[in-house]
């Protein structure tokens, strides 16, 4: 494993904005465990988030994190990389060593008003402890839900010791940006209502639409006009819940149907999966338009997932049109209303998920009526609306400092509480 620390070598303390009547911007430190290693749910947020703080707050932001020799996606924003370890057998994923001495001169230039945790991992857990040292509030994110990983990786023996790591680092916050109702009333319960706030996420209208819908790309895959189409959307890793993917595929064919399924994404599981399903199409990984019009042109997502905080591929598949069959885990149930607008089932019991989609193939007007509904209910998560709560919560913390924008009093979204 090598080391790897671009560090630049200027350390300029960015100016304040000209003008004796216009207050210095407020400055945020964010700090994640891999902000542009790996293209996911939780990196795409962080990046709109960044982009949303520059251009619409007026905030300078710089972000401390791993970087990787070659990026997964062009990121957003003044990224410092921060020395790092790369992961034996997972090399698209890096390990901060620490709040290095570098790293603790570059953040002391920068003097951050509110440091922002995304990760709570080494680098962030110094992060915070150097924010409290110093009365510079703490905010901490939940993205993933890290205790589930160890499920999946033959370790729940360490998952008591990770939840009690888990409660410290997040009771250690000023606030707790929680991504859905459930879990911000859990960290309410443990932490204290008056610290946890609601950062939801949003969707793209003009990326994930049923209008995207293509009968050529389907055409071109080998699928034929009344075919059901069952998609895998997501990073090909085993805590996805692959293996309950692939046995409840096996077992909708068990009962007559003959799917294919579409896999979009990519991931080291890639070959397991193949081999566990090898007339699935593997449509790797699509970015844009490409992957808007491949989601939309299937027909119900099977997401057997229990480690996402949100659950980002459930709203962008819901937004796509698609009946969703979900882990029924609070980040799938702050988004469906089963029955209505998708269907929530036991996490690992393959056959659910297979009587499910076996139910909604031999009723194609309750397949329809579902993924009508699903898409008619994403309209109230819109990015804009998500990213100014942030923006608010951040205002809570500095009551000293003047709103950095005008923000509407929007009322409650759906799902959102």
């Amino acid at each position: 494993m090598n080391a790897h620390s671009p560090f630049p070598a200027d350390h300029n303390v960015v100016p304040l904005r000209p003008g004796r009547a216009s207050p210095p911007p407020i400055r945020v430190a964010l700090f994640s465990g891999n902000y542009d290693c790996v293209r996911d749910g939780a990196n795409r947020a962080l990046n709109r988030l960044v982009g949303h703080l520059l251009h619409r707050a007026g905030m300078d932001v710089r972000i401390y994190s791993p970087t990787a020799p070659v990026p997964a996606f062009q990121s957003v924003g003044d990224v410092r990389s921060v020395p790092s370890l790369s992961i034996p057998g997972r090399p698209e994923y890096r390990v901060a060593i620490g709040l290095t001495k570098g790293v603790r001169r570059d953040l002391a230039a920068f003097a951050p008003d509110i440091i922002h945790l995304s990760c709570p991992d080494r680098l962030g857990r110094q992060a915070q402890k150097y924010g409290r040292s110093r009365g510079i509030p703490v905010v901490a994110s939940l993205h993933t839900r890290f205790e589930t990983y160890l499920d999946y990786y033959r370790l729940s023996f360490l998952r008591g010791s990770m939840e009690r790591y888990l409660d410290r680092f997040y009771g250690d916050a000023d606030l707790i940006l929680a991504p859905t109702p459930p879990i911000r009333d859990e960290m309410a319960t443990r932490h204290g209502a008056d610290r946890v706030a609601i950062w939801s996420r949003g969707i793209d209208p003009l990326s994930f639409s049923p209008a995207l819908r293509d009968p050529a790309f389907r055409a071109a895959h080998g699928y034929e006009e009344g075919d059901i189409v069952p998609l895998f959307f997501g990073r090909l890793v085993l805590e996805k819940g692959l293996g309950v993917f692939a046995d409840a595929i096996m077992a909708i064919r068990a009962q007559g149907h003959a799917v294919r399924p579409l896999i979009v994404g990519e991931g080291p599981a890639r070959s397991w999966l193949a081999q566990r399903l090898p007339n699935a199409t593997f449509a790797g990984h699509l970015a844009g338009e490409a992957l808007g019009r491949a989601v939309a042109s299937a027909d119900l997502l099977i997401n057997p997932s229990v480690t996402e905080a949100f659950g980002n591929v459930n709203l962008e598949a819901m937004a796509s049109g698609l009946a969703v069959l979900s882990a029924d885990v609070p980040s799938a149930s702050a988004l469906i209303d089963h029955g209505r607008t998708g269907l929530l089932l036991p996490p690992a019991d393959a056959q659910s998920y297979a009587d499910a989609a076996t139910m909604l193939m031999r009723h194609p007007a309750r397949l329809a009526t579902l993924r009508q509904a699903a898409a008619q209910a994403t309209a109230g998560y819109r990015w804009d609306d998500v990213l100014d709560d942030v923006v608010r919560a951040y205002a809570g913390l500095l009551p000293h400092r003047a709103p950095p924008l005008r923000l509407p009093a929007c009322p409650p979204r759906a799902g959102t509480g």
